[in-house]
Formats: structure tokens, C-alpha cells, sequence
């Protein structure tokens, strides 16, 4: 993959995917989109994978910001800025947790699992291995 192809994908994730709480599984664009998760059981599982916010997403995608933006101090605050839609979150549903999913468009409700292992370990994980410890990835060009 070129330099020019990592940053369109990219954009075009935080241009379609990223929410206050982080992303979707769908972009908005898509006709199969589905903004909330809510209804009956058909209806729920049709809007699971379909736009349903996934806050572990928030890992991988800031390794991929960090690949193609560099982690200067500077691009490491702005890296740590994707995290902060989820700290208004730990009073929300259980103190100091995660829910599963949560809707795809505002007011990004919390729904599924109100305490979810993997969307408290991935941003977790993220902040303490890729952000605060400063691993040594190597960026794929330093702005």
C-alpha cells in the first residue's frame, strides 16, 4: 500500500466511520445503513454490523492514525483526543465500564452489554501500549 492509498482510506474512515464514541460499522452513504439499534430482535440484528458504533474499533483505528500521522508528542495528543468520547461514557451505564455498542448517530446512545470486556480493553490497551508508552511504531511519514 502507497503512503497516498493509506492516507485516502484513512480520511475516508474519518470522514464516514468516526462518531463521538467512536466507529461505525457501516458509513452513512451505504443504503443498508442503520443509525440506531433498536426494536425488535429482527430489526436489532439488522442494524448489528449495519452502522452500530463498536468502541473496540477505536485500537486498530488509532495504530492505522498513528502509522500514517507520525507520534511527535503533538500527533500523540491528537491521537489520544479519540479516546476522550468514551470517558463521558464511564459514568453513563456502569461506573468505570464500557457498553458493546452504541448508536451510530447522535445522541450515540449505550446499548447491548452495559459492560463489555472488549470495549474497556481495546481503548485500554491502545492508551497504555500505543499512546502513553510511546511504542516504537514507525510511522509511515512524520508530519
Amino acid at each position: 500500500m502507497t503512503e497516498e492509498q493509506a492516507e485516502q482510506i484513512l480520511r475516508i474512515v474519518e470522514d464516514h466511520m468516526l462518531t463521538p464514541v467512536r466507529l461505525r460499522t457501516l458509513s452513512p452513504k451505504d443504503n443498508r445503513y442503520r443509525p440506531r439499534y433498536e426494536g425488535a430482535v429482527a430489526e436489532r440484528d439488522g442494524a448489528y454490523h449495519q452502522g452500530t458504533v463498536w468502541p473496540f474499533l477505536l485500537g486498530p483505528f488509532v495504530i492505522a492514525w498513528r502509522k500514517v500521522n507520525g507520534n511527535s508528542t503533538a500527533k500523540n495528543r491528537q491521537a489520544r483526543a479519540f479516546l476522550d468520547g468514551l470517558e463521558g461514557h464511564f459514568h453513563d451505564a456502569c461506573l468505570g465500564q464500557v457498553s458493546e455498542i452504541f448508536d451510530a448517530e447522535a445522541p450515540d446512545r449505550a446499548r447491548g452489554c452495559f459492560a463489555q470486556a472488549w470495549s474497556v480493553a481495546e481503548p485500554l490497551r491502545v492508551l497504555i501500549e500505543e499512546l502513553d508508552a510511546k511504542a516504537k511504531a514507525k510511522p509511515i511519514r512524520e508530519k
